[in-house]
């Protein structure tokens, strides 16, 4: 009868860990709606587990996916212009390069300029922390899309996991700034870069330095005696950056209007070069930076990515749930 009673309660418990919301983790899915290959790389925190891959090619038109361990913090980017040295077998990037010398970046981050997303999950308050940052200078439009979330509460789905901060909601820079950035900050493309990739520059702009890379001064790179926010304010040149892209950071203390949050165990949409010919993202105000839209219309959220993700967490959940049930059958029939 003691067996039986523990074999009970072992089921019961296995039973209701599969109930339990993923609230520890999160799965970033990448998609490449450039019209080349991009090669996102990732780079995990100081003391952070690291990820499965830190580096890998992403066709047009092509998804991966990669799952974060628990509290994980850390900044993936797209590099572009890539190729291997035909000589020494040697991996380089035109943007965005780790200086690994492969595709896997091993530990190295983007070299500037470099659109990035940074991620903090499950850190203060329960919640993930998120943000689109163009302080290292940009290369690519990307958009950061929350899909579902597991509260605390045992809800979640509607695209806004953190009812407290009102701040789950859709990042990014979504426009092509390279043609519009200012001489003093373009970088063009090299004959060797331009040749492997049509369409990434060839020949002309592929990315836009930050002015603290550019000019490398303190009042730019908010060091020395600018090295808080009260005497480092935005610059001529982050204001490009915040008028075309109101929601990316711009300079190193933008937070108020930069930082996002979610509740832990939100997944993310991570998209290069996204669409911009649906839903009610609005935020972005390209013709006043000079900038053209890069696909039509300018407005974009991903409500119906964030309805798909609603509806897939529903889907697991209503699995866990008929799992759950078998297990408390097949315990109770022993």
């Amino acid at each position: 009868m003691a067996r039986r009673s523990a074999h009970l309660a072992l089921c019961c418990s296995l039973a209701l860990l599969l109930l339990l919301p993923a609230a520890w983790s999160a799965t970033f899915t990448m998609t490449n709606n450039c019209g080349y290959t991009v090669w996102p790389g990732l780079l995990s925190g100081a003391g952070t587990a690291p990820l499965s891959t830190t580096g890998f090619a992403l066709a047009h038109g092509a998804s991966a996916t990669v799952n974060a361990p628990a509290s994980w913090s850390g900044r993936m980017w797209a590099r572009t212009l890539c190729a291997a040295d035909a000589a020494t077998g040697k991996f380089t990037c035109a943007t965005g390069d780790c200086g690994s010398g492969s595709v896997q970046c091993n530990g190295g981050g983007a070299a500037p300029p470099a659109t990035l997303a940074e991620f903090t999950l499950d850190g203060s308050g329960g919640l993930d922390f998120f943000d689109v940052s163009l302080v290292d200078g940009y290369n690519v439009p990307m958009l950061i899309v929350p899909q579902a979330a597991a509260s605390a509460a045992g809800g979640g789905g509607s695209g806004n996991g953190s009812a407290d901060s009102g701040k789950c909601m859709a990042t990014g820079c979504l426009v092509d700034l390279n043609g519009a950035c200012p001489a003093d900050l373009r970088v063009m493309a090299t004959t060797a870069s331009a040749g492997g990739a049509a369409g990434a520059g060839a020949g002309g702009p592929v990315a836009c330095r930050s002015a603290c890379e550019a000019f490398g001064t303190p009042q730019y790179c908010c060091s020395g005696a600018y090295g808080n926010p009260n005497t480092c304010k935005p610059s001529t040149y982050s204001q490009f950056f915040k008028t075309a892209c109101p929601r990316a950071y711009s300079y190193a203390y933008d937070d108020s209007t930069s930082t996002f949050t979610c509740a832990a165990g939100t997944s993310y949409a991570i998209t290069f070069c996204p669409s911009t010919t649906s839903g009610k993202y609005s935020g972005e105000n390209p013709q006043a930076a000079g900038v053209q839209p890069t696909n039509g219309s300018m407005v974009y959220l991903g409500g119906e990515q964030l309805a798909t993700g609603d509806a897939h967490i529903a889907a697991a959940r209503s699995s866990l749930l008929v799992i759950a049930a078998a297990t408390l059958a097949a315990a109770v029939l022993l």
